[in-house]
């Protein structure tokens, strides 16, 4: 069991030889939603790191089919337990949200665990050399337990009833969009959606707002890029029509070196919008001396991943101190839309396609991989609209014609 100094509380469960044990953040119903928690007659047990979006639309579900069913808490986390005793392998398909989560079946000794579908959360599996099965959201809790252990693929679930499938080894993928099945097809597709901005519009819309659910203060990263700069528009619009405890002005936080463009474009941005806006600097001895805490807290060596998150990672300490606790930000948007300089260089749509798709595949292993960690290290939760399940399925629907430069029309 990992923790950290700037979560919320803990709390453990033992049933014969299983173990769940929880480090809480408590951005949800922080008062009684302390985990794991429980179907109504205890013999269902979860821990969850994450977000479940659709928690009120499953639960009035369930309500509908159980009406004299009882939820212990107003947590959006406490919904899994009752679908999983209702549901049973499908419940991860039925969550929109971000999420990592273990479940224990004490009516027949089993287990299941989930991470969604793009593996914005982290979540790793390992195996002992007694055949036993841990999982965990940092690898540093496997290294001492396991004889071998691996990120656990987004998009899956682990059924302790499946493990002697020689085909699976446990594993089923859940999540299989169109643009999935359009990339592994053979040939390979491309889509051909025509661009239609109000659809992509609304659907954007929505997975902003769906995300600015929380029980506790929020704010955005805004770095002044196009990315973040949408996103913050679209929260800090619906804040003003939002009755909050926190207010109706959105908080927004940047960082940089002292006098970086990302901190001009930035105030230029949050001036803009009228957020209340939070400048934070920081010199290249503070990064260089940050780095070994920046790898140990997102456990990986890929110069890239290190060199953003260490901003990132010097930043949500600063948030943290502020009392917010959660804050939506832009990653995902180029690798959806090629927004990357080399996509420039793709010879024709179904390239560009293709490489949208193997993009989107991976990060788990770089981009959500930072923004989760890099914030989580110091109990700050960040959140991610442009991997939405709903968005992604409308932008990777739309011909890769739309997304690519034209030529013929370049300054």
């Amino acid at each position: 069991m990992c923790c950290h100094f700037s979560m919320y509380r803990s709390g453990m469960f033992q049933w014969k030889n299983f173990f769940l044990a929880h480090e809480r953040l408590a951005i949800i119903d922080p008062t009684s939603g302390d985990q794991p928690l429980f179907n109504e007659g205890k013999t269902i047990a979860v821990a969850v790191n994450g977000e479940i979006y659709n928690h009120k639309s499953l639960k009035a579900a369930i309500l509908q089919k159980h009406p004299n069913k009882k939820f212990a808490t107003q947590s959006d986390c406490e919904v899994i337990s009752h679908l999983y005793e209702d549901q049973g392998d499908k419940v991860a398909s039925l969550l929109d949200g971000m999420f990592s989560f273990v479940i224990l079946d004490s009516r027949d000794g089993s287990f299941y665990a989930a991470r969604d579908p793009i593996g914005i959360t982290s979540l790793y599996i390992g195996w002992g050399k007694d055949g036993s099965v841990w999982l965990a959201s940092e690898m540093k809790c496997l290294k001492d337990e396991c004889v071998r252990f691996q990120q656990f693929p987004p998009g899956h679930y682990f059924s302790s009833k499946d493990m002697g499938s020689s085909k699976t080894q446990g594993f089923t993928r859940y999540y299989n969009p169109q643009f999935y099945l359009d990339f592994e097809a053979s040939p390979p597709r491309s889509p051909s959606t025509p661009y239609d901005p109000k659809v992509l519009r609304e659907a954007f819309e929505a997975a902003v707002i769906k995300r600015m659910m929380s029980d506790v203060p929020f704010g955005v990263l805004l770095s002044g890029g196009l990315d973040s700069s949408l996103v913050a528009a679209i929260a800090s619009r619906a804040i003003k029509s939002q009755d909050t405890v926190w207010g109706n002005r959105l908080h927004s936080f940047c960082i940089g070196l002292p006098g970086s463009p990302d901190l001009k474009a930035g105030r230029e941005v949050a001036q803009f919008l009228g957020t209340d806006h939070h400048e934070f600097t920081f010199t290249v001895q503070e990064g260089i001396d940050a780095i070994s805490d920046v790898i140990q807290h997102i456990e990986t060596y890929d110069v890239t991943t290190i060199r953003a998150s260490t901003p990132m990672f010097l930043m949500s300490r600063k948030i943290k101190a502020l009392g917010v606790k959660m804050v939506l930000s832009g990653e995902g948007s180029d690798e959806v839309f090629g927004g990357y300089l080399y996509f420039h260089k793709a010879p024709n749509k179904d390239e560009f396609f293709q490489e949208t798709v193997r993009k989107v595949q991976a990060l788990h292993q770089y981009d959500c991989l930072r923004a989760n960690k890099s914030t989580m290290a110091w109990g700050v939760e960040a959140r991610v609209p442009f991997l939405d399940r709903n968005f992604l399925d409308v932008a990777m629907a739309i011909d890769p014609t739309e997304k690519m430069i034209d030529r013929s029309k370049a300054w």
